[in-house]
This record gives structure tokens, sequence and C-alpha cells, in this order.
């Protein structure tokens, strides 16, 4: 009988064996060890009909917690911002739900006119000159960066401060023996990086690679660290979040040459912390490295102005030692979502955004240092994160919170920084209110 949903056939598998001069299956694996192979029945459950399989898929479905059953201060480089309605009605268009690369210019001018628009507003939010479609997230396009400062250094070494995002760190460290790299980590100094530090790892470097605001929250003396890097002539990569953009100098307007981030935070839920978008704009320089693809803009022969992939330097369209990426796609539809997020707001309202969650931020700080908490790194200026000691053990606090309040209070920073067992890293964003907040300090005082 022939199952409905599979459409290999018995007769098609006879017709492939009988092709390849095959009597069975089992002789396709006639070189692997008997002693390896799996002799028995999978332990599996029985089959279920299509009603009990969706009631399965339900109840595990069920044991997920969202930020609407669950108040949340969990951020770490994915947060809890407000999405609004007009990003899914313009993603749900069909048109850009359902596109995939653009190859055919002449049949796709909707999402390259998109993409072309995205770049451009990455590039007046970096202050950069450039930008390319976007990254898979915000750890690969670090990686690219690195590959990006090799081509043009023609040096091997790689210094990425301790206080960016861990995930970032571990993404470069994974690349950098195929990318033929040396990284080097400037350790963090109460809760920032010293520059004089850093300008002395940097030398013979190809790029420096710092957060800002970096993983604790904490603003950066981004402009020393980059002047640092430059007097090494290293290229300086600052890892960004482009809701810090709105108050904070974009990186290409105090020295540096590459601006890298995590895009989620506009216009992107949550997701389960993926998949989201990388951004990645550099100086115009490194046009001719840039990882991905560049959407140009032209005129057709007619005169009227038209989109096309102008750069592509993945291995499938050059010489493969030429390419500067093997990545073979972006993330348009994701990307696209932090275009109209960006849009919608503009830049009083982006301003606004940040300012609002710098201010709810510091009346954190506040009500949490009045009931009798310790802030970890009391003295550094923060933006919407701010690491705050509980204790005890942070996993047990978080647990108990979470089990009795309802509250996720935080990332346990325990789980990447030595002698942080007891450091909550809290993340407050304009979705949450001071009546959020108190609950918060219940949860961590009880």
């Amino acid at each position: 009988m022939t199952h409905p949903y599979l459409s290999l056939t018995p007769d098609d598998q006879e017709a492939m064996l009988a092709t390849i001069g095959v009597e069975s299956v089992a002789e396709l694996f006639r070189d692997v060890p008997a002693h390896v192979r799996y002799d028995r029945e999978l332990a599996i459950d029985p089959p279920l009909t299509e009603q009990e399989l969706t009631r399965h898929l339900e109840d595990l479905a069920s044991r997920n917690v969202d930020t609407s059953a669950e108040l949340s201060f969990l951020g770490a480089g994915i947060y809890d911002h407000y999405v609004p309605a007009v990003v899914d009605t313009v993603l749900q268009r069909g048109e850009l739900l359902t596109a995939y690369t653009p190859y055919q210019p002449e049949m796709s001018q909707g999402i390259l006119q998109a993409i072309f628009e995205y770049q451009t507003v990455v590039c007046e939010l970096t202050g950069m000159d450039i930008s390319n479609a976007s990254g898979y997230d915000g750890t690969t396009v670090a990686a690219d960066a690195c590959y990006i400062a090799k081509h043009a250094t023609g040096r091997s070494k790689v210094v990425v401060t301790e206080a960016t995002n861990p995930q970032v760190r571990q993404v470069v460290q994974t690349y950098a023996p195929g990318f033929g790299l040396d990284v080097v980590e400037v350790p963090q100094r109460n809760g920032t990086t010293d520059p004089d530090e850093l300008r002395s790892a940097a030398t013979d470097a190809a790029c420096v690679i710092f957060q800002q605001p970096n993983f604790f929250g904490c603003l950066e003396p981004a402009h020393d660290l980059a002047a640092a890097a430059n007097d090494a002539e290293a290229v300086a990569v600052a890892h960004i979040d482009p809701i810090s953009l709105g108050i904070l100098e974009a990186p290409g307007n105090y020295g540096c040459g590459i601006a890298i981030g995590e895009g989620q935070a506009a216009g992107n839920y949550q997701s389960f912390a993926g998949p989201h978008y990388g951004i990645l704009a550099a100086r115009s320089e490194f046009t001719r490295r840039m990882p991905g693809r560049i959407v140009g803009e032209t005129v057709d022969a007619a005169g009227e102005r038209g989109y096309v992939l102008t750069l592509q330097t993945r291995e499938q369209h050059i010489r493969r030692e030429k390419a500067t990426s093997n990545i073979t796609t972006n993330q348009t539809l994701l990307a696209l979502g932090g275009l109209v997020y960006l849009s919608w707001l503009g830049p009083q309202g982006l301003r606004e955004v940040g300012e609002t969650c710098m201010s709810l931020a510091q009346h954190a700080r506040e009500r949490l240092t009045d009931a009798g908490l310790e802030l970890v790194f009391p003295e550094r200026t923060t933006f919407k994160e701010f690491a705050v000691r509980v204790g005890r053990n942070a996993h047990d606090v978080v647990r108990t919170a979470r089990e009795r309040h309802g509250v996720n209070p935080g990332y346990a920073l325990g789980r990447d920084y030595p002698g942080f067992d007891d450091a909550l890293l809290v993340a407050v964003t304009e979705r949450r209110t001071p009546h959020d907040i108190e609950r918060l300090v219940a949860a961590l005082t009880e």
C-alpha cells in the first residue's frame, strides 16, 4: 500500500536499487562493520493518529513560556522590545513573505528595493558608507568582520574584549582556525575595557572587536578603544545594539572601520533566540571585501530607476580564493522587519525608545539598591542592562523567581564569567513598567 504522504513507493525503491545494481537496501551498508550496526528495532513509541499527534504537539507547545505569560527581564543579546503591528502586516504580503534570492532583477524589484532601503537605514544608523543585505545573526557577522580585516591588513591576529557577548567570542573562536586567525582576549576591568590594555594587545592585530554598550550593559570608552585600535593600524570593529543608536554616537563617527550587531531588537520578536538578522556595515574601502550581498541602484534600458545585486562575494559567484564568505543567503525577511520598524519609529521615535529604556533601567537600579541589593558595577553608566548581586547562586534565584512569582529576573552571569555566580544581568526595555519593576524587586528580595 502506498502511503499518501511519502512520494517514494516500494516500486520506486526497487527501480532505484536495480539501476545501481544492488539487490537490497541492506547491501548498501555492507561496508559498515557489523559490530557498529544497530541490530534491533528502534525503541520508539507506536505511531499516532493525526488527532493524537496534534494533541501531543499541543501538549509539548504548552510547556513553552513567552513574555505574555511570564514577566521577563531577560536580555543578554536578545530583548523583549515592542514590535508594532505594521511589521507583521508588511512582512505577510505574499511578494515579500515568499521571496527567495532576487537573482532575476526584472522579477524582483520590490524585494531588491526593500533590501536597498534596509542598507541605507543601516548606513545612516551606524555612520558607515556601505552595508550588506544582512547576515545570519550578530555572531556570524563578527567572524565575517575578522575575515574582512585579515584580507585588508594581511594580519592574522584578532583582539576581542572580554566584555563582548560570550556567544560572539565563541563564534569567532570557532571560525578562527579555518580563517587562520589567532584570537586574543582583553579582560574587563570593573565592567569595562581599559584602552591602554587594548592598545598593547592591538599591536600587529588585523582588528579589534568591542561591544558598545557591552555585555554587562555598561558604556565603554568607545572613542578611546577605537583610537587604540587605529593607533595600531588595526580595524576598529564596534558591536552595537541598534536601539542604543537613538541616543549613543554612531561608530562611524568615532573612528570605527566596521560596525556589526544583532538586529533582533529592532523589529523582531525574541523567537526562542532565533532566527534573527545580523547587521554588517563598513567604510567604503572595504566594499569589495564585504561578505554576502549588496543591492545597488541603477537605470534600465529605458532610463528608469531599478535595483540589482551589485556585489556577491560568495564562493558560488567568484573564485574560491577571492571569496570573503561561504554564506549563501541573507535574512531578508527579518531584516525587512527591521526596516519597517525603524521607518515606523523615525529618528525621534528611536531616540525616545532609547531614553525610555535608559530611564526605566536607572529606576530599576535605584529600587533594587534601595531594597538592599548590590550593583556589580555601581560606578558605571549603563544603557538598558545592569548587573546586580542577588546573595546566592543566580541560577537558583532565577528558578525560584519564576516558580513563585512568574518573573524571569535576568541572565545568570556565572554561566560565562567566573566569580559572578551570584550575579544577574537584568534587562529593562520600554515594555516594562514601574509596576513590573516592583514585581522584580519583590521577587529578588523575598
